[in-house]
């Protein structure tokens, strides 16, 4: 099977779901990824912890590290330290999320491994930079990406308090800008012989992932909040509830597009040339009133039939899924949204990288490493004898499953 990455080297030496998701992506597509964790393993090794009792398997590590090789080393002991150095000295690509400034200490930072290996990409993801004054500050998805990016701010409609995030959004949002920059090295390498450092971090992204609201707040000093669904900017861009309790959500093409086709959707066809609505400013006006029609025009019919008309309408919708729905969705998977992963002697799926490579097939993914399932494999690789692989065992140093 011709792979895409097939022949790249990566270490992954981080933890949590960020740099695991990049290296996790990286690895689906056919590089070598070998997953380096400390003593006790990845934080994502124990997150179901809690609820271990009533479920089996942790889908949230597995996901994001699913087809790696793993191996534990501890950078607290000069051994496991070198033996890290030597892993990236053969590597393609070493990414990680660990603090600069421990990374230093150890003599693992880009500087170091790069004067060793001059083709290497040092990747490394923070939560606020390299540079400025909080840039040595930790950071999680929900601080640097959701809180401090603005994004919580502006998702909520105006008047509403502030909530969490989900799990790894941020991360994984994260995780994609930091592919790109990989990639975007190893083309230059190509072409120079030379691999560099690149970082991204979750504060970056959030501020790219709202870019075009913060577009418009750099422009002008100034931006609309967005407003409660009974009092929208443009009534024909909203969410709207069917007979049967399904809600869907409709967005123009344009200010005004589909006005005529939306009412006669709604089994309201009078509405078209109503006084209050028969120009975009109007409807702009009395958006409160307009959606009211509407709700109630939409509470009278079965999502059925709103679906069939919208769909012969060519309008531009879509149902507002649950996690269920989304999963049982045939064109989640017709779109390569899910990716089966072995267990046992079968798989089971799982959310897929945001890319579909047509005549490249992916086939069911290796599951996740158990901890330092391979270190004894992957040292052997990069030269160490069996004497001196018992010897790091015993030292502390490595740690085998």
């Amino acid at each position: 099977m011709r792979v895409l990455l097939q022949g790249l080297k990566v270490v992954d030496f981080s933890a949590y779901i960020a740099g695991p998701g990049a290296a996790g992506i990286l690895c689906d597509w056919g590089a070598d990824v070998i997953k380096v964790e400390r003593p006790g393993g990845d934080a994502m090794r124990h997150t179901l912890a809690d609820v271990k009792s009533q479920l089996t398997g942790n889908p949230v590590f597995d996901l994001d590290n699913r087809g790696k090789r793993g191996i534990v080393l501890d950078i607290g002991k000069p051994e496991g330290r070198k033996a890290l150095a030597k892993l990236a000295a053969e590597a393609d690509v070493f990414l990680t999320n660990v603090r600069p400034a421990s990374l230093k200490r150890a003599g693992l930072d880009d500087q170091a491994l790069l004067k060793a290996n001059p083709r290497l990409v040092y990747a490394v993801i923070t939560g606020y930079g390299l540079e400025g004054p909080d840039a040595h500050k930790p950071g999680f998805d929900v601080t640097a990406f959701w809180a401090r990016a603005g994004v919580a701010n502006m998702i909520p409609p105006k008047g509403s308090e502030p909530f969490m995030l989900r799990t790894g959004v941020g991360d994984h949002t994260t995780s994609l800008a930091t592919v790109s920059a990989i990639l975007a090295a190893l083309y230059e390498r190509e072409r120079t012989g030379k691999g560099r450092l690149v970082q991204t971090s979750l504060l970056a992204t959030g501020v790219y992932a709202l870019s075009s609201d913060l577009a418009i707040q750099m422009k002008f000093g100034r931006l609309a909040s967005l407003k409660p669904r009974s009092q929208p900017m443009n009534p024909l861009a909203n969410v709207f509830k069917s007979a049967d309790g399904h809600w869907f959500v409709h967005n123009p093409r344009g200010a005004s597009g589909g006005w005529e086709a939306f009412c006669n959707v709604a089994g309201r066809p009078e509405l078209v040339d109503d006084p209050r609505a028969n120009t975009g400013r109007l409807r702009r006006e009395n958006a409160v009133e307009i959606t009211a029609e509407f709700d109630k025009a939409f509470a009278a019919l079965p999502m059925a039939e709103i679906a069939a008309r919208l769909n012969a309408a060519d309008l531009v919708w879509a149902p507002v899924q649950t996690p269920a729905e989304v999963v049982a969705d045939p064109q989640v998977a017709a779109a390569g949204a899910i990716v089966q992963v072995a267990e046992g002697e079968g798989s089971y799926p799982q959310p897929a990288a945001p890319a579909v490579f047509p005549g490249i097939e992916i086939g069911v993914r290796p599951a996740a490493p158990g901890l330092g399932q391979h270190t004894r494999e992957v040292l052997a690789e990069i030269g160490y004898g069996e004497a001196e692989i018992e010897a790091l065992l015993a030292s502390g140093a490595a740690e085998s499953a």
